[in-house]
């Protein structure tokens, strides 16, 4: 060997012993031919008996997987594995020194291996703080929408809160919710549901200043606190920061309003959703993130409970009345669990048959109404719980219980009085009763089960929802073809018109009581009610008059050829055997006349 030649071997051996890499060379059944200082280093504390003689035998507790590896790689030379990672953690308890090794080995021929150790702790290190960064923001982020959710949206506004001084809050929370989506899920599928979800997200987003939006991933809080999101399921919250008053978001309210409630298209259909905002500005006295959420929530409700589509400014009043209807909600579950409601039926009689004005004529039929007597409380009126049932999601069992409980009466009425009873029950159907895509099914099974005939039972819908859409009409259609009977109820203060009843699925319409009590009174109502019933009959369809009260009334209507009436004249609601008693009352007055 010549001094060069020997020079650079001596150098290349005193390279390979002070870089700061572990080396290894072994053959193939992992025996050390070779090793230098810094392997020996990382090594030794993993040897149980000591010895550095075969790395497969000091690293088999932590990487069984390295004899097979190195024997299964066909090839006469190249790579075996690369930065393979090995965990040597819980053989340091101190958290000295390495926490994690990197395997790297290279097949220089067929008994040479060289191996390349290295200390990967940092690295592991660094990707993990990495991996929680990721799963933290993406915890923050609406997978469906890519805005920010609900944690996100809490984090955000108790940060803003708790950097504001006091009576400086100079920021609004804007909580949106649409008002039928459950309906537009229902009917067309969530496929498009959510393509209206992603919709209403970037309306959201171009509706307000995009230099004012967070959430995207890489915006940055610090650079501004304002910011739309998705809070849960159909429900939308927009922090307005630098807007003190009421006024300045309630402008935006409606910009967002006008936004929001343009057709949504969907392949050939145009889906049309209304919205309800509710607006909260902080004071003083809602220093919390959760609180001012729920305010706005309860004013959200209370745009809805207004009629959809506008939005409405949170004052204390509306979380008093908030409360009273959780705790009438909770109230109202236990009485539908343990039976605390109970039906009463008004008698519908029929007009065109003999008898006086209010004693002698027969119940043709009866309405059934819900009634709820608390045993603290008295009598709560039905438009104040049937409201909050359908807030929360129990006017279906509400519905089912009124309706199987009128069927099951009305069977007793049958067998107790024979032909002399009643043939034909309503029932009303409420808007969340028609949403539900279950109902048809329910009320053929409870049908079955009282065997009641179909074409005794007539449900009841308002005018406003029998022309509300598509899905309503089909919903319709279906119960029709059961052989129930259907009925307009309060015509005349919806959204039809003479020249539309031809187009909705009805057999009978009921004229409101706003026309029924000046029909004596006033040739403008008369002329009203009369041109109903003959559009109706025209049609085929029969005539209710609602709420007569006076003989007047009673006898203008039926000259102008109501069918029948229904109203205080004839009988306040009654219970079940009430009911049974007025009708036999009413046939022995008729037999005594």
């Amino acid at each position: 060997m010549t001094d060069d030649s020997q020079e650079a071997y001596e150098a290349l051996l005193e390279f390979l012993y002070r870089v700061p890499v572990a080396l290894l060379q072994v053959n193939e059944d992992g025996v050390i031919d070779m090793l230098n200082p810094m392997a020996a280093q990382l090594l030794m504390p993993l040897a149980t008996d000591g010895l550095l003689d075969n790395l497969f035998t000091v690293l088999a507790p932590l990487a069984p997987w390295l004899a097979a590896t190195v024997h299964e790689f066909e090839p006469a030379s190249g790579l075996v594995c690369e930065s393979r990672r090995i965990d040597i953690g819980h053989l340091r308890p101190q958290r000295h020194g390495p926490q994690v090794l990197s395997a790297s080995i290279m097949k220089l021929g067929a008994q040479r291996f060289m191996v390349v150790l290295a200390d990967a702790t940092r690295d592991a290190e660094r990707e993990q703080q990495t991996l929680l960064r990721e799963l933290s923001d993406a915890a923050r982020i609406d997978g469906l929408t890519r805005m920010p959710n609900r944690s996100a949206v809490r984090e955000t506004l108790q940060r803003m809160i708790d950097q504001s001084l006091p009576d400086t809050q100079e920021f609004a929370v804007l909580f949106i919710n649409c008002d039928r989506f459950k309906q537009i899920n229902d009917s067309f599928g969530n496929a498009i549901g959510d393509h209206i979800l992603r919709t209403i997200a970037e309306r959201l987003r171009l509706s307000l200043r995009r230099a004012d939006l967070v959430g995207t991933p890489q915006s940055s809080l610090q650079s501004s606190l304002q910011m739309a999101a998705r809070f849960s399921g159909d429900e939308f919250v927009v922090i307005l920061d630098g807007l003190r008053h009421g006024e300045n978001a309630s402008n935006v309210a409606r910009r967002i309003l006008t936004a929001l409630e343009a057709p949504y298209r969907v392949d050939a259909q145009e889906i049309v959703c209304s919205f309800s905002i509710g607006i909260v500005v902080p004071d003083a006295s809602r220093a919390d993130a959760d609180m001012l959420l729920q305010d706005a929530s309860i004013a959200m409700a209370e745009a809805k409970r207004a009629g959809g589509a506008r939005h409405a400014l949170f004052d204390p009043a509306m979380r008093e009345r908030a409360q009273k209807r959780g705790g009438m909600e909770a109230e109202l579950r236990q009485a539908l669990l343990h039976r605390g409601l109970h039906v009463q039926y008004q008698p519908i009689v029929g007009l065109q048959q003999e008898g006086d004005d209010a004693g002698g004529i027969p119940a043709v039929g009866a309405e059934a109404l819900v009634r709820w007597h608390h045993p603290a409380k008295g009598s709560i009126p039905p438009p104040e719980f049937i409201g909050i049932a359908e807030e929360c999601g129990l006017i279906g069992a509400l519905g089912e219980f009124v309706l199987e409980t009128a069927c099951a009466d009305f069977m007793e009425w049958q067998q107790r009085l024979g032909p002399n009873a009643p043939g034909l029950l309503a029932v009303n159907l409420s808007r969340a009763q028609l949403a539900d895509a279950g109902l048809v099914q329910r009320v053929q099974q409870i049908l079955r089960s009282t065997g009641m005939a179909p074409g005794a039972l007539q449900l009841e819908i308002t005018e406003s929802l029998a022309a509300q859409d598509d899905v309503v009409q089909s919903r319709l259609r279906d119960l029709k073809a059961l052989g129930i009977k259907l009925a307009l109820d309060d015509f005349g203060t919806g959204y039809s018109s003479l020249s539309c009843l031809h187009m909705l699925p009805v057999d009978t319409v009921k004229i409101d009581r706003s026309f029924v009590c000046q029909a004596d009174i006033s040739p403008h109502h008369r002329v009203l009610i009369e041109a109903t019933v003959r559009v109706a009959h025209s049609l085929s369809m029969n005539t209710v008059a609602e709420g007569v009260e006076t003989p007047a009334q009673a006898a203008v209507i039926r000259e102008l050829q109501c069918d029948k009436g229904q109203g205080y004249l004839y009988s306040r609601p009654l219970g079940n055997h009430q009911f049974m008693a007025w009708i036999e009352e009413r046939l022995q007055s008729r037999c005594a006349a």
